[in-house]
């Protein structure tokens, strides 16, 4: 069974960005998709100290919920990102953990479905979900889409439910991931995934 594993980077696990990411969840258990919910706006997690430590173990130093997310996503065929806005940009506490879950793991991305869905009472929606889109693009993972940009507006989960559109698009979003999974899966079956070329690196050295 195909699966997808959701982050919610609110600190509120029932907050607005819950209320968009259970909109989704109906639909991939009526898709006939597993899913699995991580909680990572309220934990105590720290950026990512450039030791070096992952490259050689495969994991982070800090062994906390980074370490235990690892396998999950590595399982998992899909990956939906939520974030609350701040300041116009997700919570800081969701892109350290996402800095140190991206960069420490060694397991291949490639073809991975992506989405980012973001909640604001009224603006900023869209710096934040370009900037949780590039960790998608930069880790081979094709980027789901929907209707409208993925964002709800309201400043409780009560007033998500009201944000119809909102609500409409998270639904079309998980319709078209769920297409994406098996498409993929199928096209992998068939033709195998693509070739990934990785020989360079430019660095721009100066040569000494």
């Amino acid at each position: 069974m195909a699966k997808v594993l959701l982050l919610n980077g609110s600190p509120r696990a029932k907050g607005c960005t819950a209320a968009a990411l259970d909109e989704m969840i109906a639909v991939f258990q009526a898709e006939g998709i597993e899913t699995e919910l991580v909680q990572v706006g309220s934990q105590n997690i720290r950026g990512c100290v450039a030791c070096g430590f992952c490259e050689k173990n495969g994991r982070c130093v800090v062994n906390d919920l980074v370490n235990q997310a690892a396998p999950k996503l590595e399982a998992a065929d899909g990956l939906v990102i939520g974030s609350p806005v701040y300041y116009g940009s997700p919570n800081g506490t969701l892109l350290s953990f996402l800095d140190r879950l991206f960069y420490s793991t060694s397991f291949s991305k490639h073809m991975k479905v992506g989405a980012a869905v973001v909640s604001c009472r009224r603006g900023g929606n869209t710096a934040s979900f370009d900037v949780l889109n590039k960790y998608f693009t930069i880790s081979g993972m094709p980027v789901a889409s929907s209707t409208y940009w993925n964002q709800v507006h309201g400043f409780t989960a009560g007033d998500v439910k009201k944000d119809l559109e909102g609500l409409q698009t998270m639904r079309n979003l998980a319709r078209n991931m769920a297409f994406m999974i098996r498409a993929i899966a199928d096209a992998k079956e068939k033709y195998g995934l693509p070739a990934v070329e990785r020989g360079c690196f430019t660095s721009f050295p100066d040569g000494k």
